[in-house]
């Protein structure tokens, strides 16, 4: 009884657990309590204790060739011949010893649930684990199976129908909860085929892509009846001549170097009430091997065993296509080539090429200086968003996924009816996007290796006769799509670029000048992006968008679309253009 009121007090009972092996001599080390179990004390010794579940500062170091380096895990890369951090991935395998309950493979997932608190619960290990070399052959099943489809054929035979109607009728009526037994013809029609096995190569290795396995379970060597009754007590009685397929229950941690009488009463019940009771059900306690390899552990879990301590994990990237963009700070340079690595070998296969900003963006076509740290140099990739798919090259245009989420809110306010103009479309994120809802979109950048990344977008999705697209700048741009008969078409007008989008707002004093002011003219609504490092950001941008337009009056609806960096915003302000500044007697715009 103080044993079960003792795991009713333990706070976290349903954690992760791991498992170790059971030893032979029938005196044990005394029970930990549950502070020292839960909680990490100081004591005498520097030994550092860590929290339940798998660890790279836990379990068994595999054994290494004697090429390999003493220490597993060292702070500083080696450097290869070409200059690149190296290391070795046999270095974060571990070896876990543990505890399992060998039982009969038809009873492992009613025992999983009824045992589930007390099992390893580790996150991406199965609880149950396969015997290997404990399987029934398949011609051994097929002899099976055909003595007993005999037997009914005997049965069948034995009996005489008057008629073939008498016959498909009693067939119809056993045509029940076992499926085609009755009917082998049509089972073989109806079922699919079975997949063939995957060929492998002559080293013996799988074709194509194939996952490797993270973790690995083995039995180790059985003891002798006569010892293992020593070990469990005399109420157990396993040892005897197994029989079929059987399973491993892998328990909690906790478990792995306490005797029979330390378990707690939910397995010992299984013992006493299926062991004893139940003869024909066998239940074994068996030590086990869990091996967890390098392609098991998180991506956060090795570089954080890897770089020194104290520096931050650059876990955050950003995906475009098949590329992670990283943007490492200083003090990650120096393990930029083994973070890559990292990254590359964690994400695989949506990943297959890394890259790092090297500077900021500085000149008129909005490219970034990237340098390729691992996987292939090919940074033209396909992006899908909302639908959609875009070429990209990232040495030649600009993109940002990040901004998804904000280009999906502005597409949101679109209709069937309206007219699109986007001053600086790029690549096409916002124009391709708009173009399925709009009635016309007129795209304009800059860059010509943008505007020909839009145009082989725009065919791309089949959307090419509703974009038309032009290559100029910006002022000239705006100038050009209002002095012509679209002017009055025009609903809205993204200007979608922070860096600079509020400087070119002066374009449009004067649009209207030489129309008539008695005629009615629907006013575009004008949404344009800005970043602002000021204390009151809004009120820095609106100040900012008055300035451009001299004038004071401008109703804006401004948002934070996201933070850029510590204390810098990035914000979209929306607003109808005014019609004192369309109908403006002079431009400032050159």
């Amino acid at each position: 009884m103080v044993a079960i009121k003792l795991l009713h007090l333990k706070p976290n009972s349903l954690l992760p657990f791991t498992i170790f092996s059971i030893k032979r001599s029938s005196s044990f080390l005394p029970k930990p309590s549950i502070l020292s179990l839960f909680c990490s004390t100081q004591t005498q010794t520097k030994t550092q204790t860590f929290s339940y579940g798998p660890s790279l500062h836990k379990g068994k170091i595999a054994p290494e060739t004697p090429s390999q380096t003493q220490n597993p895990i060292t702070h500083q890369p080696e450097v290869g011949e070409d200059n690149n951090p190296l290391f070795d991935e046999q270095k974060f395998t571990r070896v876990f010893h543990l505890a399992a309950l060998r039982v009969p493979a038809n009873d492992c997932f009613a025992l999983e649930n009824r045992l589930r608190g007390h099992l390893l619960n580790w996150p991406r290990v199965k609880n149950i684990a396969r015997v290997p070399g404990d399987e029934i052959e398949e011609e051994m099943m097929t002899l099976f199976d055909k003595r007993k489809d005999g037997e009914e054929n005997n049965e069948e035979e034995n009996e005489e129908f008057e008629s073939l109607v008498l016959y498909r009728e009693k067939l119809a009526k056993e045509f029940n909860y076992r499926g085609f037994v009755k009917f082998k013809n049509l089972a073989k029609i109806s079922r699919p085929g079975k997949r063939k096995k995957k060929e492998k190569n002559g080293d013996g290795e799988m074709k194509g892509n194939e996952r490797k396995e993270c973790c690995l379970v083995e039995v180790l060597e059985e003891e002798e009846e006569d010892e293992m009754k020593g070990l469990l007590g005399e109420e157990f009685k396993g040892g005897r001549k197994w029989k079929g397929s059987t399973r491993l229950l892998l328990l909690d941690e906790r478990y792995g170097d306490k005797g029979f009488e330390e378990l707690p009463q939910a397995i010992k019940a299984v013992f006493v009430g299926e062991t004893i009771e139940n003869r024909s059900l066998t239940i074994e306690l068996v030590r086990c091997k869990l091996t967890l390899f390098y392609d098991y552990w998180q991506m956060n879990e090795i570089l954080e065993t890897m770089l020194p301590e104290g520096m931050i994990i650059p876990s955050a990237f950003e995906t475009v296509g098949h590329i992670a963009h990283l943007n490492l700070k200083d003090e990650h340079l120096p393990y930029k080539n083994v973070i890559a690595k990292v990254v590359l070998d964690k994400n695989k296969p949506k990943i297959q090429t890394v890259v790092n900003k090297i500077d900021v963006i500085q000149n008129d076509y909005r490219t970034m200086q990237l340098e390729v740290l691992a996987g292939n140099h090919s940074l033209v990739t396909t992006v899908v968003e909302n639908g959609l798919r875009f070429r990209v090259d990232l040495a030649k245009v600009y993109w940002n996924s990040r901004l998804a989420t904000e280009r999906l809110r502005l597409l949101s306010g679109f209709n069937r009816n309206d007219v699109i103009c986007d001053v600086f479309s790029g690549v096409g994120p916002i124009a391709v996007s708009a173009a399925k809802i709009v009635k016309r979109v007129y795209a304009n950048d800059l860059n010509p290796f943008a505007v020909e990344y839009l145009e082989r977008n725009s065919v791309l999705n089949k959307l090419e006769k509703k974009i038309k697209v032009f290559n100029m700048d910006g002022r000239r741009f705006i100038n050009a799509m209002f002095s012509s008969e679209k002017a009055h078409s025009i609903t809205h007008v993204v200007m979608n670029l922070p860096n600079d989008a509020a400087e070119f707002l002066d374009a449009f004093r004067g649009v209207y000048r030489n129309q008539p002011r008695d005629k009615e003219f629907n006013f575009p609504m004008i949404h344009v992006y800005g970043f602002s490092k000021a204390r009151d950001p809004e009120f820095d941008f609106h100040e900012r968008i008055r300035i451009a337009l001299q004038e004071v009056a401008v109703n804006v609806d401004m948002r934070r679309v996201r933070l850029v960096a510590p204390g810098k915003y990035m914000l979209c302000a929306s607003f109808i253009l005014p019609k004192s500044v369309a109908f403006a007697e002079c431009s400032l715009n050159v």
